[in-house]
């Protein structure tokens, strides 16, 4: 009886090995990918192309990123912790402090003085997503609680009527899908964009 030596026993596995790896890594590596972006781009072209935000011929943002915001004629978004600067997108992720930490209570102290000395005349409590940082650091949301908190600061400083300042925060407020799934939210760069639309920054 032949017995094939180990070195014929090892290409012979080695040759299927090799090709299944081939074929595998071309199906999921290649062709599912270009599958799956060429339908994306067909059904949901905006969304496959980065939610982008263009005005003026130019993009300004992207719908899934939030921006950093500190004139107080503005609407602040949720704080970001990324570094080495808010809303780094190649950085996502958050403080990771935990409840009890010194830090995080004394970033959330430092947030709400900035909120306050911002519009001192509002006695109203501060919503909690305006004081503390999201997972990602990229949340491009607040709730319209946070949004309707900060509508008579802004009304003042752009020198319109309070009631047409909740109308706009109301026109952005986004409903969740299907009305199941997730929580009403503000967009705050779309947000913003209008409101300099409607009033330009004095």
């Amino acid at each position: 009886m032949h017995i094939p030596s180990s070195g014929t026993g090892r290409a012979g596995l080695l040759r299927p090995a090799l090709v299944v790896f081939v074929l595998l890594s071309a199906l999921t590596g290649l062709l599912y990918p270009l599958a799956t972006t060429s339908v994306a781009r067909l059904l949901l072209p905006h969304q496959a192309a980065g939610s982008l935000i263009e005005r003026d011929g130019r993009v300004v943002g992207s719908e899934l990123i939030g921006q950093a915001f500190s004139s107080p004629q503005y609407f602040w978004g949720r704080p970001s912790a990324t570094a080495p600067a808010p809303y780094n997108a190649a950085a996502s992720g958050g403080s990771n402090l935990g409840p009890r930490n010194p830090a995080l209570a004394e970033a959330v102290r430092e947030r709400v003085a900035a909120l306050r000395a911002a519009d001192p005349g509002n006695p109203a409590p501060i919503p909690a997503d305006l004081v503390t940082a999201s997972g990602s650091g990229l949340d491009p949301h607040i709730s319209p609680a946070a949004a309707l908190y900060q509508a008579p600061r802004v009304a003042r400083l752009r020198g319109l009527p309070l009631a047409q300042v909740e109308q706009l925060v109301a026109a952005h407020t986004g409903r969740p899908i299907v009305g199941l799934l997730g929580e009403p939210a503000v967009n705050v760069l779309a947000l913003n964009l209008d409101l300099d639309r409607l009033a330009p920054p004095r």
